[in-house]
């Protein structure tokens, strides 16, 4: 299991549908509203963890 970048949500590598690569590495996705929000700003959610769409910087618990 992977974890989402963007939301924080698990994501099995071996069925996701949604995924990039950036700087040599494999990301996966839970949608693809993620998967794209990502490739506009992979850094922020590199460095800062999963914010979720909104950009609100919170536990991952607190997304559902």
């Amino acid at each position: 299991m992977q974890i989402d970048p963007v939301c924080g949500m698990q994501v099995d590598e071996s069925t996701a549908q949604y995924k990039t690569e950036y700087k040599g590495k494999t990301y996966y996705f839970c949608a693809p509203g993620c998967k794209k929000v990502f490739e506009s700003e992979p850094e922020k959610y590199l460095k800062g963890g999963p914010v979720g769409m909104g950009g609100e910087k919170k536990p991952w618990w607190k997304f559902w």
